[in-house]
């Protein structure tokens, strides 16, 4: 599957209905960001069952602060609507690959059920 270019418009639309999905926020002028994009374009051709997406911070500077992206590249991975990575830099191939294979193993039952003991701790 091909990368797809994610705005304001289609974001919701895109994490709500891909249960798998991994962004790449970066921009035009970033160095680190054009080193990174041909290993992101390789791998997102491994995995046909999960969405690659990027984000121009230049042009959406309303999706990257509402995420608080402050150093680019940065890789974010949403399981179920639910943000379990998110780390700026770039990685090497390798490490990429081994990324998504632990995203992919994670029990997103248990995952919940973490996130719903941190909320109600917070709550109490």
């Amino acid at each position: 599957m091909a990368t797809i270019e994610l705005n304001s418009t289609n974001f919701d639309q895109i994490v709500g209905e891909n249960d798998f999905v991994i962004i790449d926020f970066w921009a035009p002028w970033c160095g680190p960001c054009k080193s990174f994009a041909p290993i992101y374009e390789k791998v997102s051709e491994k995995h046909e069952n999960i969405v690659f997406a990027k984000v121009n911070t230049e042009e959406e500077t309303e999706l990257a602060g509402h995420f608080q992206i402050r150093s680019i590249p940065t890789l974010m991975i949403f399981r179920e609507q639910i943000v379990i990575f998110s780390q700026p830099g770039m990685l090497p191939e390798e490490a990429f690959l081994e990324l998504i294979e632990k995203a992919g193993e994670l029990d997103m039952d248990h995952v919940r059920q973490q996130i719903e003991l941190q909320n109600a701790e917070q709550n109490a």
